[in-house]
C-alpha cells in the first residue's frame, strides 16, 4: 500500500465511523479493521496498549483499514513522532487547552518547515513508500481533543491554528469539566450549548468535529454536525455480546 492510497483527511463532506480499541490485542485490532468501520483508533491513553503493542495492532489492521489512528497518552512529541513513524496515519491528542499547545501537537505530526518532527519513519517508510517523507503534510492528521474549560474557552484560536483541520471532544471529561456526571448529558443546557459552540466554531473554521458517541448517539451526533464518529469500543462490545449470549442461556 502507497502512502498515497490513503484515504483523504477527515472532511466536513462525510460523516466517518470508527472503533476504538482499548484492548492490547492484535487479533481484536484484525476483527475491528475487517467489520468495515472507516478509521480503527487504538487508544493509548486510557486503553492498555503500550509501546510493545501499537506495531502489532497497526500490522493487524492496516491490510483491512488503511486510516489507522493513535490516541496518544500525552501531547509529547517523542510520543507522538513514535506513533506516526510506526505507522499510525494520525493521532488524537488529549487535554489541548490553549493555541500553543495546539501548536506543539501540530508540530510535532509534521516535518520542517511546517513542523518539527524528527526525521526517522521506519516503519511507515516501509509501508507506505519512499513518498511518504514529502507526502506526509497531504495526509496525516493531528487532532486536538476539545474537553475542558479552557479548551472552549480557546475555541476559536485553537481551531485556527494551521494544521488543525481535525478535532475530538471527549464527552465525559467535557461532561466533568462543566460540573456534570461523567459521559453523555444530552438535555442539560451546560452540555448541549458546549457541544453546540464546538460544531458552530468547527463550521466558522473549516474544522471536522469528531466526538466519542456510542451507536445509539451517532445519528443524534451527525444531525448536530459531527463529522468522526466512534461508535463502538471493544471492550464494551465483548462485554455486552457476553452478557447477551450469558442471558440467552438463563431463559
Amino acid at each position: 500500500m502507497g502512502f498515497m492510497d490513503l484515504p483523504d483527511k477527515f472532511t466536513t463532506n462525510t460523516t466517518a465511523f470508527g472503533c476504538w480499541l482499548k484492548v492490547p490485542s492484535s487479533v481484536t485490532a484484525e476483527i475491528a479493521a475487517l467489520s468495515g468501520f472507516d478509521y480503527v483508533c487504538i487508544d493509548m491513553q486510557h486503553g492498555f496498549s503500550d509501546r510493545n503493542d501499537l506495531i502489532p495492532m497497526l500490522q493487524a489492521i492496516q491490510p483491512h483499514t488503511p486510516r489507522a489512528i493513535v490516541r496518544v497518552p500525552s501531547n509529547e512529541a517523542s510520543v507522538i513522532g513514535w506513533a506516526l513513524d510506526a505507522g499510525a496515519t494520525g493521532v488524537i491528542v488529549p487535554l489541548v487547552n490553549s493555541a500553543e499547545e495546539a501548536e506543539k501537537a501540530v508540530n510535532s505530526c509534521f516535518y520542517p518547515p511546517k513542523g518539527n518532527r524528527s526525521m526517522g519513519p521506519t516503519r511507515s517508510l516501509r509501508v507506505f513508500g519512499e513518498d511518504y517523507v514529502q507526502e506526509v503534510k497531504n495526509s496525516i492528521q493531528c487532532l486536538p481533543m476539545i474537553e475542558t474549560l479552557d479548551a472552549l474557552e480557546n475555541l476559536d484560536s485553537i481551531l485556527s491554528v494551521d494544521g488543525v483541520d481535525a478535532i475530538y471532544v471527549g464527552p465525559s471529561d467535557l461532561s466533568v469539566n462543566l460540573g456534570l456526571p461523567k459521559g453523555n448529558n444530552d438535555g442539560n443546557t451546560k452540555f448541549d450549548e458546549a457541544l453546540e459552540k464546538i460544531v458552530a466554531s468547527c463550521d466558522q473554521h473549516n474544522v471536522v468535529p469528531g466526538i466519542h458517541a456510542n451507536s445509539s448517539l451517532a445519528l443524534t451526533r451527525q444531525k448536530q454536525g459531527f463529522r468522526v464518529l466512534t461508535v463502538v469500543e471493544d471492550d464494551g462490545a465483548m462485554n455486552a455480546g457476553f452478557q447477551e449470549v450469558f442471558k440467552e442461556t438463563q431463559s
